[in-house]
């Protein structure tokens, strides 16, 4: 394995499931939570004197609930998994939060849909959400919001999720952590051929071919959607490690730069990989002009774009869809996620960053696009 990978990751999400949070559906597990919470803390305090940010996402609600309720069998019934997801979900917040602040380190409960994430403007909101949580040293834990939506229950999985969030944080690396040591060239508890694999490419198709569902019956996701999830974190950037759960010490020793479990690499840089998703939209919903002294800023320094330097916007769109950014002479010089809707922006033209809670009720930010959030033309 490529021992650099999570050595040199700064931002990083952890995946665990079912099976692992509730000891096999048993319940909570709290003696797992309270080993995973210490390694996280002692991600985020910087311990082996790199601080790195992290992100939890954490499957257990519905198995939880389960329990909670007396109920043997997983139901099938969709209002019937809400109502345990529910009384779960209680359940799984408060062990993290607890052993989170035993650790000395201060924790959030995100709930978030495959929705939350397509749609554009929520998928900005949950953007700088989690980004600010990050950056004030907070553990976000984070799971489907399995109490209102449907779809989710019936086809959703929280690897897949921990993969939208790795692409939506921009993370280094996607830690999945399984009942399993990594991957296999075939089931282990039925192949006893089975070959263990250390190091593969994240997106190749022969993965897929050879991982069939194996899965245990209190979760929903098996080996197939792991590499199905790697594959999809690779498009931002992000090398994925599948790795045992109770292993001692998983997180520490991966971040020291050991081998353990499967890594799937990708080669793609996330900045490169954020920049092209912006660039690839075709169809723009609107644009911007700015002044001389903005077009400089942003072409020759990589600046935000501020109000103050927009003087005319065009077309109708919404926070978060891509517009572009274009000089006086039309020319168009970047494009990017919109902070603000067209008509507040027609609103904010010439205006002072300081004004825009005055001139809308409301800030989202002093930028009209985030620098992070753009594409400059010819960069």
């Amino acid at each position: 394995m490529s021992s650099n990978v999570l050595r040199d990751a700064h931002r990083i999400v952890v995946k665990v499931g079912s099976s692992l949070v509730t000891n096999e559906g048993r319940g909570l597990d709290e003696a797992a939570i309270e080993e995973w919470s210490r390694q996280l803390a002692a991600l985020v305090q910087g311990k082996d004197g790199v601080k790195r940010e992290v992100i939890m996402v954490s499957s257990g609600a519905i198995a939880e609930g389960m329990k909670r309720l007396g109920w043997a069998t997983r139901p099938t019934v969709v209002h019937e998994l809400q109502a345990a997801a529910a009384v779960g979900q209680m359940g799984l917040a408060q062990m993290y939060e607890t052993k989170l602040r035993e650790e000395g380190v201060p924790s959030a409960q995100v709930l978030l849909t495959h929705a939350d994430l397509a749609d554009r403007e929520r998928y900005l909101n949950a953007r700088t959400t989690l980004l600010t949580l990050l950056q004030l040293g907070v553990v976000p834990v984070i799971n489907e919001n399995d109490t209102v939506v449907v779809d989710e229950i019936r086809f959703g999985d929280n690897d897949t999720l921990g993969a939208l969030v790795a692409n939506l944080v921009e993370a280094d690396a996607l830690v999945i952590l399984t009942d399993q040591r990594g991957l296999y060239s075939a089931d282990p508890r039925k192949n006893p051929d089975a070959k263990f694999i250390d190091v593969a490419e994240a997106g190749n198709p022969e993965l897929e071919a050879m991982a069939g569902g194996a899965g245990l019956s209190i979760g929903t996701g098996g080996m197939i959607t792991k590499i199905l999830a790697a594959k999809r974190a690779a498009g931002s950037g992000a090398s994925t490690v599948i790795a045992w759960g109770r292993e001692k010490d998983v997180l520490l020793r991966l971040t020291r730069g050991e081998s353990i479990g499967t890594l799937l690499m990708t080669h793609t840089h996330k900045t490169q990989a954020r920049k092209q998703w912006i660039a690839d939209h075709l169809q723009l919903r609107g644009s911007v002009t700015v002044d001389a002294g903005a077009a400089l800023k942003l072409r020759d320094e990589g600046k935000s774009l501020l109000p103050i330097g927009m003087i005319a916007v065009e077309g109708d769109f919404s926070r978060g869809e891509v517009i572009a950014v274009r000089d006086e002479g039309g020319v168009e010089i970047a494009r990017g996620l919109a902070s603000y809707a067209s008509a507040e922006a027609r609103l904010l033209c010439r205006k002072s960053s300081s004004e825009i809670e005055s001139l809308l009720g409301y800030s989202a930010g002093p930028e009209i696009m985030h620098r992070d959030n753009m594409v400059v033309a010819g960069h």
